[in-house]
């Protein structure tokens, strides 16, 4: 993770702090009422930033009432009028992405200004469909050097101006490009680094190719914030976001259940199982180890380190704690016991 820190109003990002999530509405921004619904909706799922998309000064002017209504950093986006992100900046957004690609060093220099004056950070946001022109020519197209030069090209001018309050981001659509881009940068800087796979699409597609991107990342040590980019509900980025974290052990606060892919040595309804188990724990933010095993084969070895366990048999299933045998009942029996159990253990 960088070493160097950036404050996003309450949100602190890299310097060794947790890597937080991010999402982006995708309704009109000048709609208050549907956007603010989101806003909402995103804040409920547990996201830490919320990216707003603004495209004229009348966004610029809703994004006030959102600013003004919640507690959750807002980040403006900006594509191509380095005016409105100075606009965005003065409104009092906690910060500000722009597109080097599409603006100019003038433009930059004025948005420097702004953001100096307002506290507000700048993530310079690299895409691989924006490279500017002559660093395209240069190596003869899109690869993972080119868009880190890109970025440190925009730093540099950023830096020159003696501002520091900086994130960079050089993502692509695919995931080679993505994670060699970003373990090129990551070797030449120590900025706080957006993660993410940009243009994922949607479905289980698109999760796979973020978490594919994403996770590489992180077991590198790569990354201080991310966006899951998917085609949808935006609500649907901050949960998958969240498996991330948990999947690559970065996000510890939950319940963990483990279970066995099942085989002919399985008697029992165990999805139907875990499924009840999922539903019991989803809101449990603190360490627990769930174990629910289809036989004896692995399922004591895995119980060994679950707070409890079981493990079908034909005709009998164990209970497991800590790895300790706690009754051996009938398989009908022995779910339901379990489900208490798993029912104590969420209550805490």
């Amino acid at each position: 993770m960088s070493k160097l820190c950036v404050k996003a109003g309450s949100v602190k990002i890299g310097g060794g702090n947790a890597v937080t999530i991010q999402s982006m509405t995708n309704t009109d921004t000048a709609d208050v009422t549907a956007t603010s619904a989101q806003i909402q909706a995103l804040a409920d799922a547990g996201c830490d930033l919320v990216r707003l998309a603004v495209r004229d000064m009348r966004d610029v002017e809703a994004c006030g009432t959102y600013i003004a209504r919640f507690a959750l950093p807002l980040i403006a986006d900006i594509q191509y009028d380095y005016r409105l992100a100075v606009a965005c900046a003065d409104a009092g957004f906690a910060k500000v992405r722009f597109n080097p690609g599409n603006t100019s060093s003038a433009g930059i220099k004025e948005l420097v200004t702004a953001c100096k004056a307002n506290g507000c950070p700048v993530r310079v946001g690299i895409n691989g469909g924006s490279l500017e022109k002559d660093i395209k020519a240069k190596y003869n197209g899109v690869t993972a050097a080119a868009l880190a030069e890109s970025a440190l090209r925009t730093v540099k001018l950023l830096e020159k101006e003696n501002f520091h309050d900086i994130v960079i981001s050089v993502k692509a659509s695919d995931v080679r490009l993505t994670v060699d881009a970003y373990r090129e940068l990551d070797k030449l800087c120590e900025y706080p680094l957006h993660i993410g796979v940009t243009e994922s699409g949607c479905g289980e597609d698109a999760v796979i190719k973020s978490a594919a991107g994403i996770a590489s990342l992180l077991l590198d040590g790569i990354g201080d914030t991310l966006r899951v980019s998917l085609t949808g509900d935006p609500v649907r980025e901050v949960e998958v976001g969240k498996s991330i974290l948990r999947a690559v052990g970065l996000d510890r606060n939950y319940a963990e259940i483990v279970s066995c892919p099942t085989c002919a040595r399985c008697f029992y309804d165990l999805e139907t199982l875990v499924g009840k188990c999922k539903k019991i724990v989803a809101n449990v933010r603190r360490p627990l180890k769930i174990a629910v095993m289809g036989c004896v084969v692995n399922g004591p070895g895995e119980a060994a380190t679950a707070d409890i366990g079981i493990a079908g048999g034909k005709d009998k299933a164990v209970l497991f704690a800590k790895g300790r045998i706690l009754a051996t009942l009938p398989v009908k029996e022995a779910e339901e016991k379990f489900i208490d159990m798993v029912k104590e253990l969420a209550r805490g």
